[in-house]
Parts: structure tokens; sequence; C-alpha cells
């Protein structure tokens, strides 16, 4: 295979910033949990006894009958009335800071480098337009036959429609890579480009003050 380990000296010299403790944890955590929450549509939606369809009338006279007291068909203890506490339409969403998502990206792109799960190939592409070719050149730098992760500066539309069908396999740029994508899948790899641009993307941002003008 022509694919190699991306190690902590080869992570260091692409100014990746390697975390080897536990900082970044908690990061992970609302940055995962604030995607998914984002992606909850929010619209299930359920009746009270108030605007069930349905009229006002009384059921059946007070006294007499030998049966409980009921005023209202829309009861909620009735089949067909209203329901308690039922969902309505909210917003789930989540905001987190830049330096969060930031820290946490970071933190995840190092356990997977700690773990020896981030493997560094030349480039990425395919040479004819076939799905079977597509897997033939993944199988070629990695054995993981289930989710691998592909990342690359950028890919040829050669590529991108050989590996459309692999559901298996993950295309992703720099850009449009997150942390849950570093996270679900078994394998990732990333061209020697993509490597040269990643570290953008953990780095801390310059916060050094500007000088005033005299």
């Amino acid at each position: 295979m022509s694919a190699t380990v991306l190690t902590l000296e080869a992570a260091k010299e692409a100014r990746i910033e390697v975390i080897s403790n536990g900082k970044g944890t908690q990061a992970v955590h609302d940055v995962i949990t604030a995607m998914r929450a984002n992606r909850r549509s929010g619209t299930a939606s359920t009746k009270t006894k108030a605007t069930v369809s349905g009229s006002g009338k009384k059921p059946y006279r007070q006294k007499g009958t030998g049966r409980a007291r009921a005023g209202y068909l829309s009861s909620p203890i009735r089949v067909g009335g209203g329901v308690v506490f039922g969902p309505h339409p909210r917003d789930y969403s989540k905001k987190v800071t830049k330096s969060v998502r930031r820290l946490a990206f970071r933190k995840a792109l190092s356990s997977r480098i700690l773990a020896g799960d981030v493997s560094v190939v030349d480039a990425f592409a395919v040479t004819e337009l076939k799905t079977k070719a597509f897997v033939a050149l993944v199988g070629g730098h990695t054995d993981e036959k289930k989710k691998v992760l592909v990342i690359g500066d950028q890919f040829d539309d050669l590529t991108y429609k050989a590996g459309r069908n692999v559901k298996t396999v993950q295309m992703a740029t720099v850009d449009g890579v997150n942390t849950e994508d570093l996270l679900h899948y078994n394998k990732i790899l990333i061209t020697q480009e993509a490597l040269k641009q990643i570290g953008d993307r953990t780095a801390a941002p310059d916060r050094t003050p500007m000088t005033p003008a005299l």
C-alpha cells in the first residue's frame, strides 16, 4: 500500500498541534451535540384539548347515568381527544463559538492521529469512470472495508462520479470536513496537499495587539 501512517513528527511539520491530554474533550461534546441538534427539524406537533377538532357539546347529561361527569369530548382521557404535554414546533439549534469549534476539530484530529487511523497519500484520483476503479483505489491505500474518509484539497469530476455510489467512502475537502466526520469514519486518508492546508484550520488565530500609530 502506498499510504503511510501520519506520525507525530509529520503532523508537527504540517503545523498540526496534536493534543495528547484531556484538553478539548468537552469542546468535542459541545460541537457534536450542537451539530446533531441543528439537524433536527423541530416540526413535531400535537393538538391539545383546545385545538383538537370537535364540538364543545356535553356528551351526556350530568346526573342519572351512573357514569363519571364529562364536560367535553376533546378531553385527553378520551379517544380522539387532545394530547397532554405533547411536542410542539420548536427550535433545537445550539450555538458554539469559533474557538470551541476550532478546539474540537483539533482534538478530534489529534485523537485519530494518536490512534494511528490517519494515513497520507500523494494524491487521490481515478483514471477511468468506473466504480470498480474507485474501490480498487481505496483498497490500495487501506484495508478498511466499512467506513473510510478521504480528505483532499479538491477532487476532479471523474473521481467524484466514480465514487458517488460507494456508500462506505466519503470524500471531503479541507474546508468541508468537520469534527463529526473525523470521528465517524474508521480510517482517514488525507492527500499531501490537503495535509499542508489542514494545519491552518487547527492553528489558533493571531491575537497579537496592533501597535498604535504615533
